[in-house]
């Protein structure tokens, strides 16, 4: 049986407890994916898949149900320790190519640092099973344009949470989740 999920949506959340599985819990909560039986897959944005809202990707969930996930996650009980979790997305101009999605979950960098990265991993994996030529060693908005203006690939993006530590040392979870649905 082949299932290409037709249909994709992003999610982010943070939950903060005593405990570090109830944490990942309430970040799930925030998310509003903790109805699911979250199934992670790698890193394949399918062809022709749509984007769809938050509230529309929910309303094809069912409690208990396995669901397909790329998800980044981190965690951490130091108080004020900066976490983040962030996927990034590449799609191909050709809607019929297959993108990438990346999951990147770091310590010490902010949301906005954590997000770039993430969203350069795809766009690089992408860029390299299109033939694009880049120096990897420039700077990531230099690459971006470079990989827009060659036609090749279309937009980039990433859905990203980030926290600080809780100051009296709960566990403070994190999690940015790409959702594909099948219909």
């Amino acid at each position: 049986m082949l299932f290409v999920p037709q249909r994709i949506f992003f999610t982010k959340g943070v939950g903060r407890h005593k405990e570090y599985l109830a944490s990942f819990e309430l970040a799930l909560r925030d998310a509003k994916i903790e109805k699911c039986n979250l199934v992670t897959v790698s890193s394949i944005y399918p062809p022709g898949c749509k984007r769809v809202s938050v509230d529309e990707g929910l309303k094809s969930l069912q409690p208990g149900g396995v669901t397909f996930s790329v998800m980044a996650r981190n965690s951490t009980n130091e108080p004020n320790r900066l976490i983040a979790a962030s996927i990034g997305v590449a799609l191909p101009a050709d809607g019929t190519q297959y993108g990438y999605l990346s999951e990147h979950h770091p310590f010490g960098e902010t949301e906005k640092k954590a997000g770039e990265y993430a969203e350069d991993l795809a766009a690089t994996m992408l860029a390299t099973t299109l033939g694009i030529e880049f120096n990897p060693d420039t700077a990531w908005d230099e690459r971006e344009q470079q990989y827009k203006m060659s036609g090749k690939i279309v937009r980039s993006f990433n859905i990203t949470q980030s926290a600080e530590g809780d100051k009296k040392g709960l566990w403070t979870t994190v999690v940015a989740s790409a959702i594909l649905i099948p219909v």
